[in-house]
Order: structure tokens, then C-alpha cells, then sequence
């Protein structure tokens, strides 16, 4: 398995705005996933690794994610600082529609540590992405989280089912999930 560390890993932060501290949302599982980004973004500035953030700017004017409210702002865990590049999306993908692509392969970039809200929409749909574009992505299990949500059959579906399920799907197939403890037990060998 390929070690994910900051001198051949960009760390590629989803969606971590304060808009999904919105009731509106529901119940959420992993209330340590931010703390969890905080300590691998700590880590990768700290070893001169590239941290790059993705920031969902909502088209539905009734979204706390739309780029003229407060939740479309970063929360303070991820915010960006000088020199780490953000790309702005509309869509579930950090791919389409943004320059994220061309960025990775114009510096070299084949290997993403992936963490960032939700699990189930848009950090799924870029970790596939990613994989089926032909990076080496590596997912982080807890730096990730979901909401609560209501099938098409009605049936409830917890945040701990729906994230586990998620994991489930894409491990093997698009990236390797990992903890953020193995990628910093890596990091420290």
C-alpha cells in the first residue's frame, strides 16, 4: 500500500464550510472529523506538503452553502492560508468545473489524501473521480462525516450507516481508506 505523506501527498480538503453546522442537516455522525482535518492540515503545512481545499458555492438560493451567506465560509479548522490554492465548485465533484485537474497533473500531483464533508455526496463522488482518473487516492475514514437521511423507501438511514456503507463502496475500488492515525503512524516511520 502506498504511504499517503506530506512529500508525496497533496492533502485535498472538501467542503469543511460553516454552512453544515445548519440544523437544517439533521443528526451527523464523527463530531472528531474536523479535529481530525485540523491535525493532518497541521501536519502537512508543518512538512511543506500541499494542502489544496475544495469550497462547495451553492446554486440553491436556499442552501447555508450559497457563496452570498456566512456557511459558505470556511470553518476555522480548514481555513485556507496564504499560498494554498482553493478551487470553487458548484456540483458534488471537486473535478468538474474547476481548473483541480489540470492543478494536480501541471505539479506533479498523483497521490490525494482526501478528508472533508459529507462522505456520501461530495467527498464520494471526488474520491471516484479521482480514482477513475487515475490517481492514488487514499480517503480518511474519521476526517470525513454524513448526515442522517430518508431513502426513497422512507426508511431512516443513520450517519454511522451511511458513512460505513460509503467507506465500504469505495475502499479497493477508488482509493484505500485509512485512519487518521495510520497516515500519521506513517508519517512519523
Amino acid at each position: 500500500m502506498l504511504a499517503s505523506t506530506p512529500s508525496n501527498a497533496a492533502l485535498l480538503i472538501i467542503d469543511v464550510q460553516q454552512g453544515f453546522d445548519d440544523p437544517k442537516w439533521g443528526k451527523r455522525n464523527h463530531p472528531d472529523a474536523e479535529a481530525n482535518m485540523a491535525i493532518l492540515i497541521d501536519v502537512w503545512r508543518r512538512e511543506k506538503g500541499r494542502v489544496i481545499h475544495i469550497q462547495h458555492c451553492s446554486a440553491e438560493p436556499d442552501s447555508p452553502l450559497r457563496p452570498d451567506g456566512p456557511g459558505c465560509q470556511f470553518k476555522p479548522e480548514a481555513k485556507p492560508i496564504a499560498g494554498e490554492p482553493v478551487f470553487k465548485k458548484t456540483v458534488n465533484s471537486a473535478f468538474i468545473g474547476t481548473d483541480l485537474e489540470s492543478h494536480l497533473r501541471d505539479n506533479g500531483i498523483e497521490n490525494i489524501v482526501i478528508a472533508g464533508l459529507t462522505t456520501d455526496h461530495c467527498v464520494s463522488t471526488t474520491t471516484r473521480m479521482a480514482g477513475n482518473l487515475g490517481f492514488n487516492v487514499t480517503l480518511v475514514s474519521d476526517g470525513t462525516a454524513t448526515f442522517n437521511r430518508v431513502g426513497h423507501d422512507g426508511i431512516e438511514y443513520s450517519a454511522d450507516e451511511i458513512h460505513r456503507i460509503h467507506l465500504a463502496s469505495l475502499n479497493g475500488e477508488f482509493c484505500a481508506v485509512r485512519s487518521t492515525r495510520e497516515i500519521l503512524d506513517d508519517i512519523v516511520k
